[in-house]
């Protein structure tokens, strides 16, 4: 299974629908949305690109409430689960949450096989050495917004493990 993994939106909508538009031509299902997306209206494209998109709210937490609204109108592909998510996707056990210490602390439990974070604004992919033993897979998706460094998002394979950072070429 396939996924697309995007962070801090900053409402550019354009630029949100562009990266997601993009993963689901290369096959993704699923979006992870790691906060920052601000107003929920800029989740509003997404919608008819059909893929479940899970998202958190980060420090920019727009309007809550509207965010819990909007995916609870019929037919929404929009999960909110608020500042943080656990869940399971081909297989894998994957936590989400803006904060990239938080999500290095959750990658040392080992009891995930992906932790997604955004925050910094700076795409990463590594693994994480943890407590049980293993290794689990950190993931930063940068800024799809391109606010500091250039417009990035994540597409992979959740079967082989292997992601990659995709830029828009676009920078604020």
């Amino acid at each position: 299974m396939k996924i697309c993994i995007v962070s801090d939106s900053h409402d550019h909508r354009d630029m949100l629908a562009t990266a997601v538009t993009q993963a689901k031509a290369e096959g993704a299902e699923a979006v992870l949305h790691c906060g920052d997306v601000v107003a929920p209206t800029a989740l509003r494209p997404l919608q008819k690109l059909g893929l479940p998109v899970h998202v958190i709210h980060g420090n920019n937490m727009g309007d809550t409430y509207a965010m819990f609204m909007l995916s609870q109108e019929p037919g929404s592909v929009i999960h909110y689960h608020g500042m943080d998510a656990g869940l399971e996707l081909g297989g894998k056990r994957i936590f989400i949450v803006h904060y990239p210490h938080y999500a290095e602390a959750m990658a040392l439990t080992g009891d995930w096989d992906i932790v997604c974070c955004g925050h910094d604004h700076r795409p990463a992919i590594r693994l994480i050495d943890h407590v049980k033993q293993g290794q689990t897979l950190y993931l930063n998706p940068g800024t799809v917004a391109g606010i500091g460094p250039c417009a990035s998002y994540l597409i992979g394979d959740l079967d082989s493990m292997v992601f990659e950072v995709r830029e828009l070429n676009h920078c604020l």
